[in-house]
């Protein structure tokens, strides 16, 4: 019998998990209504991914009460499917109806759903393709069976461009005018011009951001993943930005010398599979008047603290799918997770790596914590 077996699998049925044990009628309805409801999710998702492909939100915004055929005389679209849309959106409540005829996008789910430009609170762009492949899914069972992970590249091409929508909004309108402003001097120092590294850039959004905004700076954005440094470089090209270069090197290749006044890492450290590595080799590389501006997810320092956080079963979903494969990619990774890196774990390894001083910030972000980092 194996040790699962022993200590009383989860896969044990309920009718032999103790001696008479007989599930509750009542509680198996309730499971039900839970697993469906998971169900139901996967499904609402992908209707929110055509909804925002085709355009229907963005059409939805300010048009009012509109019907379906109104609707298609808005976007081009059949009329008939645009209805069984319609109704399934507000059967989510993601639109309103009195009678299933008339319809109408709330400006709350308009900034949610409709408005990537405007609102940092976007969210549409995450549900953006299929939460993944079924040859990554068939990888992903594997891995449970070998411990291997991988790559980010692994992923294919479009995950670029996904972690691009998701990220951008922030990008584009947080991080000059509420991120910066919160850093001792780093603002005047971009002003002035400095040389800034993004490790882990991923596709560019941010550190073209602070390259269009600070011009007198220079940038270079450095990530393992060939996908998303074309992206980037592509992304650059369309800019015509003459401050910014693109490198497709990992963390532990960045300069051996302090070149660097201002390094972030967005949403990537807890990715890495030697994330310690990549704190000293930063170390190394950043001037000694520098800052290191990083951003990770809201980890709690306990599974309770975790298991708090609204979508907690998201986030370790999430790390199934794309972190905890990231970081275990390499042999000996780290294997962190998603929410594997909370801030005294963050703390202690800046300081193992030559860091001095090290500041929490919370912006209000509801997903993401910042630390100021110097040596």
């Amino acid at each position: 019998m194996t040790a699962s077996a022993d200590a009383g699998s989860p896969a044990t049925p309920p009718s032999s998990a103790g001696a008479g044990a007989a599930p509750d009628p009542g509680k198996v309805m309730e499971m039900a209504l839970r697993v469906w409801g998971y169900k139901q999710g996967e499904v609402v998702s992908l209707m929110i991914h055509l909804g925002d492909r085709l355009g229907i939100y963005r059409a939805l915004d300010g048009a009012g009460p509109v019907t379906a055929e109104a609707l298609a005389a808005r976007t081009g679209l059949h009329p008939r499917w645009l209805l069984e849309w319609l109704r399934g959106q507000a059967a989510a409540g993601l639109l309103g109806t009195a009678d299933g005829q008339v319809f109408q996008l709330t400006p709350e789910a308009a900034v949610l759903l409709a408005d990537e430009e405007g609102s940092v609170w976007f969210a549409a762009g995450a549900f953006q393709g299929a939460a993944a492949s079924q040859q990554t899914v068939d990888r992903l069972a594997e891995s449970f069976r070998t411990g291997d992970g991988l790559s980010f590249d692994d992923f294919g091409p479009t995950a670029a461009a996904k972690v691009e929508r998701i990220l951008g909004p922030w990008s584009r309108l947080a991080l000059v005018p509420t991120i910066l402003p919160a850093l001792d001097g780093v603002a005047g120092r971009l002003e002035s011009g400095i040389r800034v590294a993004d490790v882990g850039c991923g596709s560019g959004i941010a550190l073209l951001t602070l390259a269009a905004a600070f011009p007198r700076s220079r940038f270079d954005g450095y990530d393992p993943s060939e996908y998303a440094i074309t992206r980037a470089r592509g992304i650059l090209a369309e800019r015509g930005l003459a401050n910014v270069a693109f490198h497709q090197q990992p963390a532990d290749q960045l300069p051996d010398e302090p070149l660097f006044g201002l390094i972030l890492t967005f949403d990537c450290l807890h990715d890495m599979p030697r994330p310690d590595e990549a704190a000293r080799a930063i170390r190394r590389c950043l001037t000694g008047d520098g800052t290191w501006l990083v951003k990770e997810i809201r980890a709690g320092e306990t599974w309770q603290d975790n298991l708090a956080h609204p979508v907690a079963a998201m986030l370790y979903g999430n790390s199934i799918a794309s972190c905890l494969p990231s970081g275990l990619s390499e042999p000996g990774g780290a294997g962190l997770g998603t929410l594997g890196l909370p801030p005294s774990r963050l703390e202690r390894m800046c300081r193992q790596a030559g860091f001095t001083r090290f500041q929490l910030h919370d912006v209000g972000d509801p997903a993401n914590l910042y630390y100021e980092v110097r040596p």
